[in-house]
């Protein structure tokens, strides 16, 4: 697969404009209110994993509206001091899965929130077990395009807002240093741990590869390939849509949440990625935090020959040494 957007040095510099509504903090700041009105925790209940040197329990927080919102919680065995935690969100389609799945983080000492995806959990994996009560405006059957025609009933509104609340609903679990809490995700998962950064201003840390969301408008006009095919695909039959679809998207943009946040930040992204071009990730790291008092610290890594993959586990160890760092500091 040859490489398709811009050239390294032109990625390097990429500093896109976004066309940001108006009332977009107003819209968040009233969406994650309403969602903080309520404790964020519902259950925590052990489970048997098998894993004798991992302590696993069925978390169960409160998301959007309200709704219930599964997660695993896991730590290493044996160990009873608070630790960091990493709050991870999976990728599009996938939900939580079963938990022995995600040992990377529990495996390098730090308690460990895998979320699930409301409404998701049927394309790949192990499935997931948060249904989307509020899944019924017009779109089409993907969550790419559940409720597209409008902010208020769009999927990602909801499932911000739970990825928002599960930082709240970590730093409630024994056992957690709610001081030092991180946001991790790779493609839909890295979309909502840039959102959750702008929106937890003492977040510790976001760790970001090949993000979904960001720089959308550019995205689909570059791929087809899904999920960004998904809203092409509603578009060529619901012709006339653009305009409000592209309205609701906006209040979505992954470098507009970027631009406000605050936590160090490490990106990882592959330059022949064409489910989630390259320039959304430059584009997000380029203007990240620019609307902070102070420039956080931010880094990047690109894989030249890689797609959707990008540094695979090349990667996670230079997260697992970044994230080290930042913890010590």
């Amino acid at each position: 697969m040859p490489a398709f957007d811009l050239p390294l040095p032109e990625l390097e510099h990429h500093r896109p404009d976004v066309e940001e509504p108006s009332d977009f903090d107003e819209f968040w700041l009233s969406t994650l209110k309403e969602a903080a009105q309520a404790e964020p925790l519902v259950s925590v209940r052990p489970v048997e994993t098998g894993l004798r040197l991992t302590r696993t329990w069925d978390v169960t927080f409160r998301g959007f509206a309200g709704d219930p919102v599964r997660a695993w919680f896991s730590r290493p065995a044996g160990v009873d001091e608070p630790l960091p935690a990493v709050v991870e969100y999976a990728g599009y389609g996938r939900g939580r899965g079963l938990p022995h799945e995600r040992l990377t983080w529990v495996n390098a000492g730090y308690a460990h929130l895998l979320m699930d995806n409301r409404g998701q959990g049927d394309q790949y994996g192990c499935g997931g077990e948060t249904p989307d009560p509020h899944a019924g405006a017009p779109g089409g059957p993907g969550p790419m395009v559940r409720g597209l025609l409008a902010p208020h009933d769009y999927h990602y509104r909801r499932l911000i807002t739970d990825a928002v609340r599960a930082v709240a609903a970590v730093r409630e679990l024994p056992g957690v240093d709610a001081g030092r809490v991180a946001a991790v995700g790779n493609s839909q998962g890295g979309g909502l741990a840039l959102a959750v950064a702008a929106h937890v201003p003492d977040l510790a840390a976001v760790l970001v590869t090949a993000p979904l969301l960001c720089g959308i408008r550019r995205a689909l006009d570059l791929t087809d390939a899904p999920p960004y095919g998904e809203i092409t695909a509603y578009l060529s039959v619901h012709r006339g849509a653009e305009a409000a679809a592209y309205r609701t998207l906006s209040y979505m943009e992954g470098i507009s949440f970027a631009r406000r946040a605050q936590a160090p930040a490490h990106f990882g992204v592959g330059l022949r990625d064409r489910v989630c071009p390259p320039s959304g990730a430059y584009g997000a790291c380029n203007r990240y935090g620019e609307l902070t008092a102070a420039a956080p610290r931010k880094e990047i890594h690109a894989y030249p020959f890689n797609g959707h993959e990008g540094g695979d586990a090349v990667h996670v160890r230079r997260q697992l040494d970044w994230l080290r760092q930042v913890w010590e500091v």
